[in-house]
């Protein structure tokens, strides 16, 4: 729904450079096909789960779902800044598992301040991501080696850090700010005044954005579609604050989620380094031609994707209730599963922060639901799995019709 004309300008300059530059796909509008298609996939998933389980549309549930729901998206959204420089992660779900480790032994186990530890662990999410970053880009080591490695590696170390123990993620006294990433909820009034804040903010947002299109010459939706678009998500949104007031309000978890997407929307469509991000992506030799610093994009990215990662780790270890050597696993696959779901390219240079949140929630209702039917574990591999393989075919069959 963003764009940004500079992203235009950049990539045109770009692909004087070197060869044909492929534009970022902020800078297009979104293929109604697409968009349909997600729509269709996500009506289909909540209508069958309603009538398998009525439970699936419960306020309690759907309060839940949106805990499951930011614990994805956060993830994902790390992995779209990896995605973007045509870069791959394959050890987010083992750093899941660590870092929420290690944060939850240094306050459980060690007695430390749950905001130190959690400062502290976050950081080194930071750290050991850009040296993944590093890796790949001073050592030339393909990416996909790196991070596969870093998978087997990470879980090593989670399950040295908690000694293949169960460590509780217990409320009380400090270290209830750690178990209260996922149960705090505001309470009905503020999260009605927080959701008509973000609305604001959004729909200021996106008529500016408008406005400089339109400056500029550029193609801008017509103002009923516009309007159409703005009391749909007004409609949502309010569903969302009504659904969520309904059991406690709205969870903590949400409004982390709300602060990541805000923050990865700025970087990418904001920024000089989001427009290099896509550069890099969309044609290697011609964003170097124009004095892109490629290697400082790739550890870049990596450094914010640990810390995504690490912030993941925190909210789903707690969501757990403990840290158990099988939290984060194949969460990675979610993630890039989410990703392609809502548009990302694998092979870098398209991608968006809506899209991303959409392919979050598509996969967030699909182990939700499953969960709440009391599906098999084998059973959900095979479905995680099948809708990847759908989303990677689907992406290159929407490429191909192009």
């Amino acid at each position: 729904m963003s764009t940004n004309a500079e992203i235009h300008a950049e990539t045109e300059r770009m692909a004087k450079a070197g060869n044909k530059t492929k534009q970022p796909s902020q800078a297009q509008p979104a293929l109604p096909r697409r968009e349909l298609s997600m729509l269709l996939a996500l009506g289909f998933l909540w209508a069958l789960f309603a009538l398998k389980e009525p439970a699936f549309l419960s306020a309690r549930n759907l309060s839940l779902l949106t805990i499951e729901l930011s614990v994805t998206a956060i993830l994902a959204l790390g992995m779209l800044l990896v995605l973007l420089p045509g870069q791959i992660d394959l050890a987010a779900g083992s750093g899941v598992g660590l870092f929420g480790a290690i944060a939850a032994v240094l306050v459980f186990s060690h007695g430390v301040s749950a905001p130190l530890a959690l400062a502290l662990s976050l950081f080194l999410g930071v750290l050991v991501w850009a040296g993944v970053g590093w890796l790949i880009v001073r050592q030339r080591i393909v990416a996909f080696i790196v991070t596969l490695g870093g998978l087997l590696v990470f879980k090593g170390l989670h399950w040295l850090t908690i000694q293949n123990q169960t460590v509780p993620v217990a409320p009380g006294g400090e270290s209830n700010l750690y178990s209260s990433l996922t149960t705090f909820y505001l309470p009905p009034w503020p999260s009605a005044g927080v959701a008509l804040v973000l609305f604001a903010i959004f729909t200021g947002m996106v008529l500016r954005s408008r406005r400089r299109r339109q400056a500029l010459g550029f193609q801008i939706l017509d103002g009923e579609v516009l309007f159409l678009g703005l009391f749909v998500a007004a409609q949502v949104l309010a569903v969302l604050v009504l659904v969520a007031n309904k059991y406690r309000g709205i969870p903590l978890s949400v409004l982390i989620l709300v602060a990541v997407a805000w923050g990865v929307w700025l970087l990418t469509s904001r920024t000089p380094f989001g427009r290099h991000l896509y550069a890099v992506g969309g044609n290697l030799d011609a964003a170097r031609l124009s004095g892109v610093n490629v290697s400082r994009v790739v550890i870049v990215a990596y450094a914010l994707m640990g810390g995504a990662v690490a912030l993941t780790g925190f909210l789903q270890t707690a969501y757990s209730g403990a840290s158990t050597s099988t939290v984060g696993q194949l969460m990675e696959l979610d993630a890039i599963a989410a990703c392609v779901i809502g548009g990302t390219s694998l092979k870098g240079g398209r991608g968006n922060v809506m899209g991303v949140l959409f392919g979050a929630l598509i996969m967030a209702s699909l182990l939700n639901g499953l969960t709440l039917m009391a599906v098999s574990p084998e059973v959900k591999f095979i479905a995680r799995g099948l809708v990847l393989t759908l989303a990677v075919w689907f992406d290159g069959r929407m490429k191909a019709g192009r």
